[in-house]
């Protein structure tokens, strides 16, 4: 039984006390449920969002994680870094660190493996741009993401990576992917996971879609066969939004 996550990715938003205070919402708000909730802070905010949550349902986890160990690289956050805090998932692959900070494939992957060797659950993110989807090259965009951070690694690895389907032309812009769009990605996505590790293991993999999913579009977007969730941008940052979205399955 593939697990139905929904992940909130805070991004650069919310202080100390705006997010102690979400957090105190989402403790009210979010219903007994199977489904798996998270949410990715800040990194200054983490710990406190631990210790917040540590008691409750909702998993912490972070929006990034460097490849090395420990070094000479001002301002990044080693996988022991993370673990130290109460942190076993990580987000990587975001298209906006790949646009804005220039993360790619070969990068990634060097990050799946300190992430995968430190026993820190990868939720994988990848996507085609506005001009992939308009030549034809989505899937081909998509598969080359995949086999370039991820093929390379053992059977085995899969069961501590979930992945993240975003259309990059889709995330903040107010534009989703219809759910048919989604669905035929996703499955898309599952066969090419099979054909290179089996059935078995693409069978059992989270697969969510990432990109404006709303409260208005969640049931529809989640209710296809092949999305198992979402990563959620703006819409986490309200309480009543994301538990809205939790809901909608």
């Amino acid at each position: 039984m593939r697990r139905k996550i929904v992940a909130g990715n805070w991004k650069m938003n919310n202080d100390l006390s705006e997010t102690e205070a979400l957090l105190n919402d989402l403790i009210a708000q979010v219903p007994n449920t199977d489904v798996n909730v998270m949410v990715a802070p800040t990194y200054v905010n983490l710990f406190q969002a631990f210790n917040v949550l540590k008691e409750h349902n909702i998993e912490v986890i972070a929006q990034n994680m460097h490849q090395e160990a420990k070094g000479a690289y001002t301002g990044e956050i080693s996988a022991n870094m993370l673990k130290s805090v109460g942190i076993n998932t990580a987000i990587l692959g975001h298209s906006e660190r790949r646009a804005y900070f220039g993360e790619t494939d070969e990068l990634l992957a060097k990050k799946a493996d300190a992430a995968l060797a430190n026993d820190i659950q990868v939720v994988f993110c990848f996507g085609e741009e506005l001009e992939d989807r308009k030549a034809g090259n989505h899937f081909s965009v998509v598969e080359s993401q995949l086999k370039n951070a991820l093929f390379h690694l053992d059977a085995s690895a899969w069961k501590n990576i979930i992945l993240a389907y975003e259309p990059v032309w889709a995330i903040g812009t107010g534009e989703t992917a219809s759910p048919e769009q989604a669905q035929e990605m996703h499955a898309f996505i599952r066969k090419t996971i099979s054909e290179k590790f089996g059935s078995e293991i693409a069978d059992e993999l989270s697969i969510l879609y990432g990109g404006s999913v709303k409260p208005a579009n969640a049931a529809e977007i989640f209710a296809k066969e092949d999305v198992d969730g979402g990563l959620i941008g703006g819409a986490s940052l309200k309480a009543a939004d994301f538990v809205a979205i939790i809901n909608a399955f």
